[in-house]
């Protein structure tokens, strides 16, 4: 007689567009015991006889009490179901120390002058709450099966829990270095990761005996849920979907076997409204590009009549390969005949000076230039010729004198489109 389980307990990675304040996860849990053991085996064997099947299913169910060996309860995000040590620890005032603990301390208030809490095991943790950062310290993943974390999931890992460990008491600042100044390449390699702040909640239990409920040592972690706010939804363990549930087994000397099932039960989105929602991007797409298109305009600004207009975009990105340092370069364009330029066209200009660290390096500038020229001829069929431009490096040294290191010049594209240039200047 042997339990099929779920052993794939990593995490599953989920888009979508809807609001994640829509998001119902149904969880349920079951100690496996010798009676529902046997009723569980029993039922398979009369599953597959489909003649005998509805009576004896009948008579299994019956007899079978439950009582406290199993618990359902439907969770949304952010919702918060108190546990029964909360329950006891947020009816003292004296212990509130947070805003947040008083909210609680009302709403406990509220829950036992009402009917009180509609949940026995299992309850949840927030992202606000104080024990959801400190939670893989105080309460272990009791999973059989544990999946080992990739090198990219530690890194990430511990980018998130960054922003916890910088909350001091006194509002002090952190003693940590925030800026690295002297990166070595093994810290730039394990901290080049994107760092997307999380909301985070977990779906715990109380696994401990029917009369020992309340203590810490008998929480488990039953789910966590985590969301960037952009779409991207983490589940662990994943949803069912109809497979086997998944295995829990609690430490100490009971260890009890306990079922677990975590499944989607999100409202699905009627037709109607999904035709709504897509008229409603459709519409927001269209005013857009309308206004995208306002910017722009519809007029293309056109050149004079029989005259050429020459435009174009350049950056000088680096020098390297010179004998001194403290490099700048001074650049000009010449115009040939029969081209000419606006009046307050600048046609000369001088990068910044770049000094490098270690002689012989490369010198960067990323100093972008621009120039626009108009070509006028009576005959159509002269070809131009085209503009050049000149390039003189120079070096200063530390009485202020300034040296040329190499000359250069690039004559400009024919054609249309990018061009990228390296050369040596002598």
């Amino acid at each position: 007689m042997t339990d099929c389980w779920n052993t794939d307990t990593g995490e599953a990675v989920y888009r979508s567009r809807d609001a994640i304040k829509n998001l119902k996860i149904k969880v349920r849990i079951e100690r496996v015991t010798s009676t529902s053991a046997l009723t569980q085996h029993l039922q398979q064997q009369f599953l597959s006889r489909q003649d005998r099947g509805a009576i004896e299913l009948e008579t299994l169910s019956s007899q079978g009490q439950t009582g406290d060996n199993e618990e359902e309860l439907v969770v949304g995000w952010q919702e918060k179901f108190f546990s029964q040590y909360e329950m006891e620890l947020f009816q003292n005032e004296a212990a509130c120390q947070t805003p947040l603990d008083r909210q609680y301390h009302t709403e406990v208030k509220a829950l036992n002058r009402g009917k009180g809490r509609r949940n026995r095991r299992i309850f949840t943790y927030t992202d606000h709450d104080r024990y959801t950062s400190c939670l893989p310290q105080h309460a272990t993943d009791i999973f059989t099966t544990k999946s080992n974390p990739t090198f990219l999931a530690e890194r990430m890992a511990s980018v998130r829990h960054r922003r916890q460990e910088r909350r001091t008491m006194d509002s002090s600042v952190p003693k940590s270095k925030i800026i690295n100044w002297e990166p070595t390449e093994e810290f730039v390699r394990n901290r080049h990761v994107v760092n997307n702040v999380m909301q985070t909640m977990h779906i715990m239990g109380d696994l401990g005996a029917s009369g020992r409920l309340g203590q810490k040592e008998n929480e488990c972690l039953l789910a966590t849920i985590k969301t960037d706010g952009c779409g991207t939804v983490i589940v662990k363990p994943d949803f069912n979907k109809g497979k086997e549930p998944y295995r829990i087994v609690t430490e100490g000397e009971r260890r009890e076997v306990w079922r677990l099932t975590v499944e989607n039960v999100s409202a699905c989105m009627k037709p109607e409204d999904k035709v709504r929602e897509q008229n409603m991007y459709k519409d927001l797409y269209i005013r857009h590009k309308e206004y995208l298109n306002s910017l722009v305009g519809q007029d293309f600004e056109m050149p004079p009549l029989g005259i050429l207009r020459y435009m174009t975009n350049g950056e000088i990105v680096s020098a390297q390969g010179f004998e001194y340092d403290n490099l700048y370069i001074h650049f000009f364009m010449e115009l040939p005949n029969n081209w000419s330029s606006r009046p307050f066209q600048s046609m000369s200009g001088v990068t910044q000076t770049c000094r490098t660290k270690t002689l012989g390096k490369v010198s960067f500038f990323s100093y972008p230039f621009h120039f626009e020229a108009f070509y006028m001829t009576e005959k159509e069929s002269d070809l131009p010729q085209w503009p050049v431009l000149y390039f003189k490096v120079l070096s200063l040294d530390s009485w202020q004198r300034y040296r040329t290191e190499g000359y250069g010049y690039l004559l400009f594209p024919a054609m249309p489109g990018m061009l990228s240039k390296c050369w040596s200047l002598s």
